[in-house]
């Protein structure tokens, strides 16, 4: 029988919940006098295994998605590799050197391809060498690891997506005279795609042609996880900040109500709060009634601070800058579940092209490499999402009264 996405879905939101679940069933433990190191021990074990099945099931519902994508493409896109395509990486290379050095061959092969605009698509990057990029990209602060990500193949599309709503009640039937009204179906969307290229270029030295294959590689999916990054970084923040704008947080209580209100208690368990390292740095500073710190460690993953049982991420300034100027900065705090509120349409056809004679290289004799990735940032459902910012978050008021001293004799 067919995997049915939306039943993957379901289940690893249902999974996520049951992660939130035991991870409150573990804070409460580790506050109760009558700790019992077993049962927590059991406790973490049934959490480590229910967050193992959450990622199962969304790496899963990744890999079904790519599938119907393959099974729904025309057979005269389905090729199989010859021979000379075998091992891609060492081809690639191959022609990578034979581009920058001018090779007629590779140059007419480059400049023949051509994508749906009719801009030249320049040397392909493989997949394997594109996950090489991938796995890299995931150890800078990127954003794209928050956001639904989709494959797709086609330059633009359209996606329906079904917005968290009111539900009213079924109406009281007891007259039998009244009328039955239509149900409150669910809100769609129609949200719509078209693939961007966002380029850049850099120079390449001489030096550059006489590495090895593998310190050539090796530069390439730096530089270019480093562009990937900075480009997809900056239009999800363009799209974070289509979600609703929250008043300027100012005291401790703003930040509950932002947890407790903000968003539909139906993807509480799977929102977090964003923020950059400055805003970080300053929410680490603010204090509760009783005088302790609202930035909490994870008792379970002690290197993941919590609010409220919320995690905290923080993303580099670089990545995600403040707003204000450098004497008052604005920080910014987001709260809410972005994989629900922004999709990554990612059309995965980055290529290189270079040139010794445009871009002032001629002029320098220089060579220019320049990259282009495909994608689209689009804001899918922007009541899962909200933008709050910050200067100073004052700290809660103490809720006791110093008690009144007796001087001795009196």
């Amino acid at each position: 029988m067919a995997t049915n996405i939306n039943d993957l879905n379901d289940a690893w939101i249902a999974q996520g919940q049951k992660v939130s679940d035991l991870n409150d069933k573990l804070n409460a433990a580790v506050l109760d006098d009558k700790f019992n190191q077993e049962e927590f021990k059991n406790m973490t074990a049934e959490r480590d295994n229910a967050v193992a099945r959450r990622d199962a099931l969304h790496t899963q519902l990744e890999e079904e998605r790519k599938a119907q994508e393959i099974a729904n493409m025309d057979d005269k896109n389905k090729t199989p590799l010859d021979d000379d395509e075998e091992d891609i990486k060492a081809k690639f290379i191959k022609n990578f050197q034979g581009m920058i050095k001018g090779d007629p061959k590779v140059m007419n092969l480059v400049t023949s391809s051509t994508d749906e605009a009719g801009n030249a698509i320049g040397l392909t990057i493989p997949q394997d060498i594109q996950t090489a990029i991938n796995t890299l990209v995931r150890q800078y602060d990127n954003l794209q690891q928050y956001v639904n990500r989709e494959a797709v193949s086609t330059q633009t599309g359209s996606r329906v997506f079904e917005k968290w709503s009111d539900v009213t009640p079924l109406i009281d039937l007891d007259d039998e005279t009244a009328t039955i009204g239509d149900n409150d179906d669910p809100k769609l969307t129609l949200i719509k795609y078209v693939i961007h290229r966002y380029g850049g270029i850099t120079t390449a030295t001489n030096s550059l042609l006489k590495d090895t294959a593998d310190n050539l590689m090796a530069w390439l999916t730096q530089w270019i996880a480093k562009k990937v990054v900075v480009s997809r970084n900056t239009k999800i923040i363009e799209a974070m900040n289509n979600a609703p704008k929250k008043p300027t947080l100012a005291k401790f209580d703003d930040i509950i109500d932002m947890i407790n209100t903000a968003v539909d208690p139906a993807i509480k368990a799977t929102s977090f709060l964003l923020t950059n390292t400055s805003g970080y740095n300053e929410l680490c500073k603010v204090k509760d009634a009783m005088g302790n710190y609202l930035l909490q460690p994870d008792p379970t993953q002690p290197d993941r601070m919590i609010v409220r049982g919320k995690r905290v991420v923080m993303i580099a300034d670089k990545w995600l800058p403040n707003n204000g100027t450098t004497a008052a900065p604005v920080y910014p705090l987001y709260y809410g579940d972005l994989s629900q509120a922004v999709t990554l349409f990612d059309r995965e056809n980055a290529s290189l092209l270079t040139t010794n004679i445009g871009a002032g290289a001629f002029e320098k004799d220089q060579t220019k490499i320049r990259v282009i990735d495909r994608f689209d940032v689009e804001a899918t459902d922007t009541e899962a999402f909200v933008a709050g910012s910050f200067s100073k978050i004052a700290d809660q008021p103490a809720n006791f009264a110093a008690g009144s001293t007796t001087t001795p004799g009196k």
